[in-house]
C-alpha cells in the first residue's frame, strides 16, 4: 500500500491519543463512526466501524493494558487487543455499555490505575472495566465537563467546563473499589480556561502530579505540589506569557495578536532525543553547536514548552525544578528562539484553525522526534526530524518532515471521479460533501494531498473536473452548478437551471480544440435520449495560485439535442478516459474519441462520439459502434478510450471484456456467486495498453490485456493482482478509481485507500504468468503490462508460428540460424530483438525477396564460395545443437515456458524440412502443428484431444494429403486406431474417396486387432460402414469365447435386404440404445441400412461428428443425402452457433458451395445462415477471427470461378475491413512485422466497371483479377439451372488428390485470347 487516508479526525479535544505500549508506538483516533488505529506514518493496523451508533466524540487509550474506549452519545465501547504475541495485532469489543442518564451525552474519557474509566459529562463516572463494567463511583456537575484526565499517578483529577476560568482538581482519598472517594479544590484563572495537560515524567522525584494549564489570556501556567500542609493541593508555580514570548525582529510586519499555539515535551522524551543524537553526531565526527547547547539544557531536565504561531515564529522554554519552594528566575529559561519556522500552520482568516499537537519520540535505534498536528479543519499531520534540527536557531529550509498526513470524510465513499489527466480526482459522500484530492510527488514517492473541501446544499447527482481539479461542476436534478475548487474552501461560481425529458444520467465533457482552452462544454443525456449542453468559460487565469476578482467563470445554455435511438436503452455513462485526453479531430467520424457509452435491456452496446459547432449552436453525434453482446439486462458496464467495454450480466458476478472496434469478446468470466462486481474503472500505459479494477464488496481484481494466442486459444486478459481490504478495514468498499501515475485508489468507510503502482513479483499472478522479472522484487505495473504485450522478439515461439502460418517459411529458417549463431556467442545479458536481420525481409514481397536473391548471388564474387560449417536450412542437427543452447540460456523476452515451446517448435521445423521438397505449403502447415501439437500433448502440456479445424482445413486444401497420410500412419507406427484418425482429422481432410475408404478398412483392421482377444464388437460399426458384412462375419466365426458368437454369427447370415431382417436389425440397434452401447447399435443401424441413423447416433449419443461424417463419406461418397443433411443440419449451425469459420469452410466446400465458403472466412457465419438458435458467446469471441483466415482466404479466392464469385459478392468494404482488423490482430499477438506485411501487400480485387448487361446474366469473375492467373478452375453450374439461392445445391466433384490436368474448355487463358 503507497498511502491510507484514513479518515476525516472529529474536531474534538480527545479526537486523537497516542502511547507507548508493549514498545509499539499507538496512535487512535476517531473519524465519523470509525475508530482509526496506527502503527506508525503508513501502517494501518485496524478500523473499526460502529454502524448502529451516532458520531463518535471522544477516544482513550491505556498504556498499560493497550485497552481502548470511546463514547458516542451514552455509549461507552471498551475494545481489548489480542494477537500480539503472534505478530497480528487487533482489537475486538470487549463490551459496550449505556449510562443511565437522561440525556447523556459523554465528552471526555481518560484511563486510570487497574483498568479505571473515567466518564465525564453533566457528572464524573468512575467504572471497573476488568471483565464487566462497574460503576464504583460518581458525582453530579453544574456544569457538563469537557475534559477531564487522570494525572500519571492516577491520584489526582483535573476538569474544566466550557468556557470555565475554574479547574477543579479532584484529589483521591481511597483506592478500594467498594469504597471511591474523592475531594476537590479549585484553580482559579483570570480568563477562560482551554486546555490542560499532566506532567508526564518523574526524574528524582521531581515534578509528581504538575500540571500546565494554558488560559484565554495567553499566559501558561504550571501548577505544582510546593506546600503539601496548604489547603489546596497544588499551588502555582510558574507563568509564561506565550503573547510576549515571541518576538518577532520585524515587528511591523506582524500584527501583535495572533494566535498561539503551546505544546510540551516530555523531560524524558527531550533527554533521550539529545543522547541519541549526540551519539549518532560524536560517531560521525560531524561538529554541532546546536546539539551541543542541547546536551548542556538536556542535563538540566528540564520539561520544554514549544509556542508557535503563524507567521513561522518559534519560542521554546525550559522549566527546571518544578515543585521547589523557592523558584529561581533560572527556573524558567529560553532554549531558543527560531524564525521562518513552518509546520504549514493556518492563516488566521481560515475556518476552525485550532490545532492540538503531541509530541512524542519514535522508537528504534535511529530514535527521531516526531509531532502530531491536530488540524480542527479535518486533518492530522505526522512530523518528523531530528531534535537538533527543531531547536537550531540558524535558517534551515525543513526542520520536521512531513511523514504522513491523515486526512478524508467524515461519512462514508459513495462515488470518486477523476480528471482526464488522472492528476486530480474528487470522492464524494452520501452527505453531497466533497474532497478535491491532488496527487504530488514528493521524496517518498507519489501521495494525495487534499486541494478543497466542497459541501453542496442540493443533491448531487453526478460530477466532473476540469483543469486538474481548479474547477468542479455538479449536476444535481434540474440544475447544473460550477465550484471554484482553487482555494481550501470551494465556493459555488455560477449556476443554470434546465428542464429536460427524462431522468439524467450522466454527465460528461466535450473535446474542443486548443484554441478553445478556456471554454468547456459540458453534456447530460436523460433516460429518452435527449440532452442538454452547456457552455463553461473560465478564467483565462486559471492556473495562477490567485485569481483575479473581477473574472469569475460562467456557465449558460448552448443548444438541446436528441440521440433519436430505440427507448430501450438502460443507463449512458460516460466513456472512462484512461490517461488519454480527448482530442477533437478536424471531421468527425469513426476515429473519432468516444467520450459516452450506453446499452439496451437487451445487452446492445452504442458508442458515441460529438463535436460541438459554438458559431451555429449546435452539437453533432456519431455513432461509433455497435456491439450485440447478447446478454439481457446488463447490470453494469463500463468504456475506455481505448474502445475497450467491460460488462457484467444480470447475475452481478459474470464479467466480459469487448472491443468495440471488433465487437468481439476478449474475456468472459464467471465469478462465485458471493464475489458480486460493483464497480468497472479503466486505465492504460503509455502506450494505451489496457488495465481494468474489478471492484467487489471487499477486494479488487485488476486484470490486465495480454497479447492475443490463437494457436493455444489463451486468454486476451489475465489478472495481475488481488487487493483484499479486509485487514485494514471491515467496510465495504464504495467506490475505486485509477491515477494517471498507474495508482488505485480505493474508497471504503470514510477512508481511501492508495495502493502502489509497484506489484510484487513473488506474487502468484505474476509466478503464473512466467514474466522474465530478471531478479527484481517488485516492478511497475506499466511494466508488467508492457511484458505482456508489445512487439515480440523475431524468434518468439507465436512470431515464428505466425510467419509458418503466412507462407514465410524462408524467414522462419533465417531466424533459427540466425538465433542458433546468436546462442554459440551469447553472454546472457543482451539479444537482438530482429537478430540483424533486415527488417525489409518481413514486409517485402515473396517473389520480390527470391528475385533479389539470386540477382544477388548471381553478381557476387563469392557465388561460388560456401561456408560448410554454417547450413542455410534447418536440419535436425542444427535443431539438436540449438536445443542444446535454449536449455543452457534464459533467453531474454521468453519466459521458460515459451522456451520449452520455442524448443519444440525448433523440433517440427527441422522434421518438416525434410519433407519440404516433397509437399506444399499446407502440407507444411499441417505437419508442422500436428507434429507441435503431438509433442506438446505427449508433454503433458496439451489439453486439447485433437488438432483444430484450421489444422484439418489446412490439409483439406493440400495437394499432398498421400505424404501426409504416409506420415501420420508411421506416426503411430502403422497402427491407426479410430482415436488416432480423430486426432489427426484425416477423415476429414482426404479429398479422395478411394483412397479414404482403404485408410477406413485399416482402421478397422486396427481396432479387431487392437487387444489380444481380438473382439469384433470394436471392429462392427467400421465394417458395417464400409458394406464388409462378409468380412465382420468370418471374424465372428473365430470369436469362439464371445458368448455372443452364436446368435450373432446366425443373425448375420441372414439377407438383410429382406423388410424381415431389416427390422430386425433395427429392433437390437434400438434394444442396444437402451443399454447404451452406442456403437455396436450405429453398427446394427447400417446393417438395417439405415444410415441416417447411425450417423445420428455418432453424432448426438457418442458426440463424434468426425465418426458420423467419416460414416457418412465411406457408406455414401461425398455426394450423398445424409452426408449433405449431416452438413447442412449439424455441422454448419454447430459452426454458426461456435463461430468456427474454419469449419464453415470445410462444410460449405464438402456442399460444393464454394463461394459460401469464401465468404464464411470473412464474414460472422451466423449472419450467412438462418438458424434458430442465437450464437453463442464463443461465436463473438476473437478466437473465431483466426488472422491465418485471410491467408486461406487469399489462396482460395482466386482458385475457381465459384470462389472469385463468393469473393465478388463481399463488397469492398468488408474486405477492406477484414484486412484491417487482420492487421488490428497480428499488432496485439506482437506481431507488427506482420501487420505491416499484410497491409504493405495486400491486393484487393478489381471492381467491374458499371457496363450494362442482361440482369440474369452473371458478371465474369475473371475480370476482378488484377493479376491473370494461369489457371483458374471453371466450377460454376450449368446456367441453364435456375440460381442457387439455399445452403443446399449441385455438389462440385472434390479435387482429387493427385493433380490431373483440366479440360481445356475450363481453363482461362492468362493471354487474353
Amino acid at each position: 500500500m503507497r498511502a491510507v487516508l484514513p479518515g476525516k479526525p472529529q474536531a474534538t479535544l480527545q479526537a486523537v491519543c497516542t502511547t507507548l505500549w508493549n514498545g509499539k508506538r499507538l496512535i487512535v483516533y476517531i473519524s465519523g463512526n470509525a475508530l482509526v488505529i496506527l502503527g506508525g506514518p503508513h501502517q494501518l493496523l485496524q478500523t473499526i466501524y460502529h454502524d448502529d451508533t451516532q458520531i463518535l466524540g471522544a477516544v482513550a487509550i491505556d498504556k498499560e493494558t493497550g485497552k481502548i474506549a470511546t463514547c458516542s452519545g451514552g455509549n461507552i465501547h471498551i475494545y481489548r487487543p489480542y494477537g500480539q504475541n503472534e505478530d497480528v495485532l487487533k482489537w475486538s469489543l470487549q463490551y459496550s455499555f449505556h449510562v443511565k442518564d437522561k440525556d447523556f451525552d459523554a465528552y471526555t474519557l481518560s484511563w486510570g490505575a487497574s483498568e479505571e474509566l473515567l466518564v465525564g459529562s453533566t457528572a464524573l463516572s468512575l467504572y471497573q472495566t476488568n471483565e464487566e463494567e462497574a460503576l464504583i463511583w460518581r458525582r453530579e456537575l453544574s456544569s457538563p465537563v469537557t475534559l477531564a484526565l487522570f494525572s500519571p499517578d492516577s491520584g489526582l483529577i483535573a476538569s474544566t467546563a466550557r468556557y470555565d476560568r475554574l479547574v477543579k482538581l479532584w484529589r483521591r482519598l481511597s483506592y478500594g473499589s467498594d469504597d471511591v472517594r474523592f475531594d476537590f479544590s479549585y484553580l482559579s484563572h483570570p480568563a477562560t480556561v482551554t486546555g490542560i495537560h499532566w506532567r508526564t515524567s518523574d526524574l528524582h522525584g521531581q515534578g509528581a502530579g504538575t500540571l500546565y494549564t494554558i488560559c484565554a489570556d495567553n499566559k501558561v501556567r504550571v501548577w505544582a505540589l510546593t506546600d503539601p500542609h496548604a489547603s489546596q493541593v497544588l499551588q502555582l508555580w510558574a507563568e509564561l506569557d506565550v503573547q510576549a514570548s515571541i518576538q518577532p525582529r520585524n515587528l511591523d510586519s506582524v500584527p501583535s495578536m495572533r494566535p498561539r499555539y503551546v505544546f510540551f515535551i516530555d523531560t524524558h522524551d527531550f533527554s533521550a532525543l539529545t543522547k541519541v543524537r549526540l551519539r549518532t553526531t560524536t560517531i560521525a565526527g560531524q561538529e554541532n553547536h546546536a546539539l551541543e547547547h542541547l546536551s548542556e539544557i538536556a542535563e538540566r531536565t528540564p520539561e520544554v514548552c514549544v509556542v508557535l504561531d503563524n507567521c513561522g515564529h518559534m519560542s521554546a522554554w525550559g522549566f527546571e525544578n518544578v515543585g521547589s519552594r523557592a523558584r529561581e528566575p533560572k527556573d524558567v529559561f529560553n532554549i531558543a528562539h527560531v524564525e521562518n519556522f513552518n509546520l504549514l500552520l493556518p492563516q488566521t482568516s481560515q475556518i476552525n484553525g485550532c490545532i492540538r499537537f503531541l509530541s512524542f519520540c519514535t522508537g528504534g535505534p535511529l530514535m527521531k522526534y516526531a509531532v502530531l498536528a491536530h488540524h480542527f479543519d479535518g486533518r492530522i499531520v505526522w512530523l518528523e526530524g531530528s531534535v537538533d534540527d527543531f531547536f537550531d536557531p540558524s535558517p534551515r529550509r525543513a526542520r520536521l518532515q512531513i511523514k504522513s498526513l491523515w486526512t478524508g470524510h467524515e461519512g462514508s465513499v459513495k462515488k470518486m471521479v477523476r480528471t482526464v489527466s488522472g492528476k486530480a480526482l474528487i470522492s464524494r459522500t452520501n452527505d453531497n460533501e466533497g474532497i478535491i484530492w491532488k496527487q504530488r510527488h514528493g521524496n517518498d514517492g507519489m501521495a494525495l494531498s487534499r486541494a478543497s473541501f466542497l459541501d453542496s446544499p442540493e443533491h448531487i447527482h453526478r460530477t466532473w473536473l476540469f483543469m486538474d481539479g481548479s474547477f468542479t461542476a455538479n449536476l444535481h436534478h434540474h440544475s447544473i452548478s460550477l465550484w471554484d475548487t482553487r482555494n481550501y474552501e470551494a465556493k459555488q461560481m455560477a449556476r443554470c437551471d434546465f428542464q429536460l425529458q427524462g431522468r439524467p444520467l450522466c454527465l460528461l465533457e466535450l473535446p474542443c480544440p486548443d484554441e478553445m482552452l478556456p471554454r468547456r462544454y459540458l453534456a447530460t443525456i436523460s433516460s429518452h435520449m435527449k440532452g442538454i449542453i452547456w457552455e463553461i468559460t473560465l478564467p483565462q487565469d486559471v492556473l495562477q495560485e490567485e485569481p483575479e476578482p473581477h473574472k469569475h467563470p460562467t456557465i449558460s445554455h448552448h443548444c438541446s439535442f436528441d440521440l433519436g435511438i430505440a427507448t430501450d436503452v438502460a443507463f449512458v455513462i460516460p466513456v472512462d478516459p484512461a490517461g488519454s485526453t480527448p482530442i477533437l479531430a478536424g471531421v468527425l467520424d469513426t476515429f473519432s474519441q468516444d467520450i459516452a457509452l450506453s446499452y439496451t435491456e437487451s445487452g446492445v452496446l452504442h458508442t458515441w462520439a460529438a463535436k460541438v459547432e459554438r458559431e451555429k449552436g449546435t452539437v453533432d453525434w456519431l455513432m461509433t459502434s455497435k456491439v450485440d453482446t447478447g446478454i439481457d439486462r446488463p447490470f453494469l458496464t463500463s468504456g475506455s478510450s481505448t474502445r475497450k467495454i467491460a460488462l457484467v450480466d444480470s447475475t452481478r458476478n459474470g464479467l466480459t471484456i469487448w472491443d468495440s472496434r471488433s465487437g468481439q469478446m476478449e474475456f468472459s468470466k464467471a465469478y462465485s456467486p458471493q464475489e458480486i462486481i460493483q464497480d468497472l474503472d479503466w486505465t492504460s500505459t503509455p502506450d494505451l495498453q489496457s488495465i481494468l479494477a474489478v471492484g467487489f464488496p471487499h477486494k479488487v481484481i485488476v486484470l490486465a490485456q495480454i497479447r492475443y494466442d490463437y494457436l493455444d486459444k489463451g486468454p486476451a486478459w489475465a489478472p495481475i493482482r488481488e487487493i483484499y481490504i479486509r485487514e485494514s478495514t471491515p467496510h465495504p468498499i464504495g467506490d475505486s478509481t485509477w491515477l494517471g501515475s498507474g495508482n488505485l485508489v480505493i474508497g471504503a468507510g470514510t477512508q481511501l485507500f492508495v495502493y502502489d503502482k509497484l506489484i510484487t513479483t513473488s506474487d502468484e499472478m505474476i509466478t503464473d504468468l512466467s514474466l522474465p522479472t530478471h531478479g527484481h522484487a517488485s516492478v511497475d505495473i506499466f511494466d508488467v503490462v508492457a511484458l505482456l504485450n508489445g512487439p515480440l522478439p523475431v524468434y518468439h515461439p507465436q512470431f515464428l508460428a505466425q510467419c509458418i502460418l503466412a507462407g514465410r517459411m524462408s524467414q522462419v529458417s533465417k531466424i533459427i540460424i540466425g538465433l542458433n549463431k546468436a546462442l554459440k556467442f551469447f553472454d546472457g545479458d543482451h539479444l537482438d530483438s530482429l537478430l540483424s536481420l533486415p527488417v525489409e525481409d518481413f514486409f517485402m514481397d515473396q517473389h520480390y525477396l527470391l528475385l533479389s536473391a539470386g540477382r544477388k548471388e548471381k553478381h557476387s564474387d563469392y557465388a561460388d564460395f560456401s561456408d560448410d560449417e554454417e547450413s542455410d536450412s534447418v536440419t535436425e542437427e542444427l535443431a539438436a545443437t540449438l536445443n542444446e543452447n535454449l536449455a543452457k540460456f534464459p533467453v531474454p523476452y521468453l519466459s521458460s515456458a515459451e522456451q520449452m515451446h520455442l524448443a519444440d517448435m525448433v523440433e517440427c521445423v527441422a522434421t518438416a524440412e525434410k519433407h519440404r521438397r516433397s509437399m506444399d505449403e499446407n502440407a507444411m502447415r499441417y505437419l508442422l502443428f500436428v507434429r507441435q501439437h503431438l509433442i506438446r500433448r505427449a508433454q503433458g502440456r496439451k489439453k486439447q484431444v485433437g488438432i483444430t479445424w484450421r489444422e484439418i482445413a489446412w490439409a483439406f486444401h493440400s495437394g499432398s494429403q498421400d505424404i501426409l497420410i504416409d506420415l501420420v500412419s508411421r506416426h503411430y507406427n502403422g497402427r491407426v486406431l479410430w482415436q488416432h484418425a480423430r486426432e489427426s482429422g484425416m477423415f476429414m481432410w482426404m479429398s479422395d474417396i478411394d483412397a479414404l475408404r482403404a485408410q477406413f478398412e485399416i482402421v478397422a483392421r486396427n481396432e479387431y486387432t487392437k487387444t489380444d482377444e481380438k473382439n469384433p464388437i470394436d471392429c462392427s460399426l467400421y465394417y458395417m460402414a464400409l458394406k464388409k458384412k462378409t468380412v465382420l462375419l468370418g471374424l465372428w466365426r473365430m470369436a469362439a469365447w464371445n458368448r455372443e458368437q452364436s446368435s450373432t454369427q446366425k443373425f448375420l447370415a441372414n439377407n438383410f435386404q429382406e423388410h424381415r431382417w431389416k427390422t430386425a436389425a433395427l429392433k437390437n440397434a434400438y434394444a442396444l440404445l437402451g443399454k447404451r452401447r452406442f456403437e455396436y447399435a450405429a453398427a446394427f443401424f447400417l446393417l438395417a441400412g439405415n444410415l441416417r441413423d447411425a450417423v445420428n447416433v455418432c453424432a448426438q449419443q457418442m458426440q463424434d461428428i468426425q465418426l458420423a461424417i467419416a460414416i457418412a463419406r465411406v457408406y455414401e461418397g461425398d455426394n450423398g443425402p445424409v452426408l449433405h443433411d449431416l452438413l447442412e443440419d449439424r455441422v454448419l449451425p454447430m459452426a454458426a452457433f461456435e463461430g468456427n469459420r474454419w469449419l464453415a469452410m470445410w462444410a460449405f466446400w464438402m456442399l460444393g458451395r464454394r463461394d459460401m465458403a469464401v465468404r464464411s472466412l470473412i464474414t460472422p457465419v451466423y449472419t450467412l445462415l438462418s438458424t434458430p438458435d442465437p450464437p453463442s458467446q464463443e461465436a463473438r469471441s476473437y478466437l473465431a477471427t483466426d488472422p491465418a483466415l485471410i491467408v486461406l482466404y487469399k489462396q482460395l479466392r482466386d482458385k475457381s470461378l465459384q470462389t472469385l464469385k463468393g469473393a465478388s459478392q463481399i463488397s469492398p468494404r468488408t474486405e477492406w475491413e477484414f484486412v484491417i482488423q487482420t492487421a488490428r490482430l497480428y499488432d496485439r499477438m506482437g506481431c507488427d512485422l506482420l501487420a505491416l506485411d499484410l497491409v504493405r501487400n495486400w491486393e484487393f480485387l478489381a471492381q467491374p466497371k458499371d457496363t450494362l448487361q442482361p440482369l440474369n446474366q452473371i458478371p465474369d469473375p475473371r475480370k476482378m483479377l488484377r493479376r491473370r492467373s494461369s489457371l483458374v478452375v471453371d466450377d460454376l453450374p450449368s446456367p441453364k439451372l435456375p440460381a442457387e439461392q439455399g445452403v443446399g445445391g449441385t455438389k462440385a466433384v472434390p479435387t482429387p488428390t493427385a493433380w490431373k490436368e483440366p479440360d481445356a474448355n475450363s481453363l482461362l487463358d492468362s493471354f487474353g485470347f
